[in-house]
């Protein structure tokens, strides 16, 4: 039971190969990576990096030579194509085939594309999920040009913060009621709005793409209002699916992702999962966490349990997003939430989520202070008063000592 073979190369396949060499396992360990390059951060991509405040090295999770340091026999531009979990084996692109005694799927996910029928695939419409696409796209962000963003969910605010600061002329469609309506109360709405719009960037909320048009390239989009816009690109940022097809070939039960129990272990005992890919249990509810907190934490849980340990992962919640000059930090999970508390602060401000009198989540702007007060209450499970949170007397911290 010395072989352990670890499919995707991102931050969760690197942290549990990372974790594994750390605690002691002596085996053999095989990471599979489908990308070129060294397993890097992804966050940054659609932030410093597509600004061009970061170079590629910087994004790197570990140096190269970390792997052939640590004896780990790190494949990139190597793809998976089929897992025989009676046989134990991982079958590669090339036809050749891994043996494994344990399997670790940290496959990550893939981003919505919009159909080929109304334009998605005509040249210059892209996605944010990886380096590729992230220096595919960076030429376009040029001043004075046009961009449609489409989606209001934090990777498109996140892009529309970088051409607006670009010089771009940006306009953001969502067709929810509000931008961030999926992960946010409306109080956050309105603040990312307000910062925005104070930037330049035209948001329609309540707006469709209807289709995309253009015979190669694109050069404009139909809403779905009747609007017509001309365009030199659009980012597609609408959402993303987990990377399941792996698991759907070794039979392991898939529901909205790979489903794992408390020790990261999939249906089969010799199959486990984590990142972005996986669903996990979550105060009685079954949610996955796309997020670099869980990727890097179940990753590490996996890695000891993969290792003989007997650990339980217990997901602690945690985010974050950077446009223009706010950095916005969120603890916990505001799921079942039926109140918003607005705190301000000096250059910032907080909106606590509130379940009835329990504190369920905290979003922070500029305000990295009462993000660590609202995250260190929500890990053990202590919920002031609303009226404490909102009181600008209220010494916050104390609240962690009361």
């Amino acid at each position: 039971m010395n072989n352990i073979v670890v499919v995707g190369a991102g931050q969760a396949g690197s942290s549990l190969v990372a974790k594994l060499r750390s605690t002691g396992f002596d085996g053999t360990i095989t990471l599979i990576g489908a990308e070129a390059v060294p397993p890097y951060q992804r966050p940054p991509l659609s932030k410093a990096y597509l600004l061009g405040d970061m170079a590629e090295e910087r994004l790197y999770l570990r140096p190269a030579a970390f792997y052939a340091d640590n004896n780990i026999d790190l494949r990139l531009d190597t793809r998976a194509v089929d897992v025989d979990a009676t046989a134990k084996t991982v079958t590669l692109a090339d036809g050749s085939t891994l043996p494994y005694d344990k399997l670790a799927l940290t496959t990550g996910s893939h981003p919505r594309t919009l159909p080929a029928a109304i334009g998605g695939m005509l040249d210059g419409v892209f996605s944010v999920r990886d380096l590729k696409d992230a220096d595919a796209m960076a030429p376009a962000f040029t001043a004075g040009k046009r961009v449609l963003i489409i989606g209001g969910g934090y990777i498109g605010l996140e892009a529309a913060a970088v051409a607006s600061k670009r010089g771009l002329h940006v306009t953001l469609v969502e067709m929810g009621d509000r931008i961030l309506q999926r992960v946010a109360a409306p109080q956050t709405s309105d603040y990312f709005r307000d910062l925005h719009t104070s930037h330049g960037v035209d948001i329609r909320e309540g707006v469709g793409l209807e289709r995309l048009t253009g015979s190669d390239h694109v050069t404009g989009a139909v809403l779905s209002d009747g609007t017509e816009l001309a365009i030199d690109f659009a980012v597609v940022g609408v959402g993303i699916m987990p990377a399941t097809a792996l698991a759907e070939s070794a039979r392991v039960v898939v529901d909205n992702g790979i489903v794992t129990n408390d020790h990261a272990q999939t249906s089969d005992p010799s199959i486990y999962a984590a990142g972005d890919c996986a669903t996990l249990s979550f105060k009685g509810q079954t949610i996955r966490l796309e997020s670099v907190g869980n990727a890097i934490d179940q990753a590490e849980v996996a890695a000891q349990n993969m290792g003989g340990g007997d650990v339980t992962y217990t997901p602690k919640p945690w985010f974050w997003s950077d446009q223009y000059d706010c950095k916005l930090q969120i603890a916990g999970l505001n799921i079942g939430y039926t109140d918003v508390h607005v705190r301000l602060g000096d250059g910032g401000q907080s909106h606590w989520y509130y379940d009835g009198d329990t504190l369920l989540a905290v979003d922070a702007m500029n305000d990295p202070r009462n993000y660590m007060v609202g995250k260190r209450l929500i890990e053990a499970r202590r919920s002031p008063t609303p009226a404490q949170i909102t009181d600008p007397a209220t010494d916050m911290k104390a609240l962690l000592k009361s």
